[in-house]
């Protein structure tokens, strides 16, 4: 199984062969919107210039990393905080992962687990942590024991909730109608 979101079909290719390009993007879906935050990696690596790569992210030079992210078009509405997140998860990954992004799922023996280690990560709170486990099982078929019970809502199958949910137009109209009523409940 392959990612397959409504966005330029390189930024998927990068989504689906890079787990550092797939972790980046999930960061960044915070604000803006999805199909923004999912092709900024494939944007960030042609600035760069080169393939994404956490080592060199986490060291590279905060300011020059903010300059990266802030050329026009900016890789998000707040380049700077989101610069900064970015650096601060390829410093975890480097330091508890080897720079794999990959091994924070690879090596997680079940879905539990698998939510304790994503809601570790900088910018992964417990709802994103939830998302990002259900796009991990739903669209690549990261599925360890408890994976959908780790997901909680977003792990049901046949809903429409989040980006894990999203592989056309149509579904992500359907996710956006899904927020949209949400948000219309929240206020009620």
């Amino acid at each position: 199984m392959t990612l397959s979101l409504p966005i330029a079909p390189e930024a998927n290719e990068l989504l689906n062969s890079s787990s550092l390009a797939l972790l980046s993007a999930m960061l960044l879906d915070q604000q803006i919107p999805l199909e923004r935050a999912f092709a900024a990696p494939y944007e960030l690596a042609k600035r760069l210039g080169h393939d994404l790569d956490a080592e060199e992210l986490a060291d590279y030079d905060p300011e020059a990393l903010v300059g990266i992210f802030s050329r026009t078009p900016a890789l998000h509405r707040f380049p700077k905080a989101m610069a900064k997140r970015v650096q601060e998860l390829c410093r975890v990954l480097v330091d508890q992962y080897g720079g794999d992004a990959a091994r924070v799922w690879i090596e997680a023996g079940t879905g539990e687990e698998l939510l304790k280690r994503v809601g570790a990560l900088p910018g992964f709170g417990d709802q994103k942590a939830k998302i990002f486990v259900a796009l991990l099982g739903k669209g690549l078929d990261v599925q360890p024991e408890g994976w959908r019970d780790a997901a909680g809502v977003y792990g049901e199958e046949g809903s429409h909730r989040s980006v894990a949910d999203i592989v056309d137009e149509d579904s992500l109209a359907r996710v956006r109608a899904y927020k949209q009523e949400a948000k219309r409940a929240a206020k009620k």
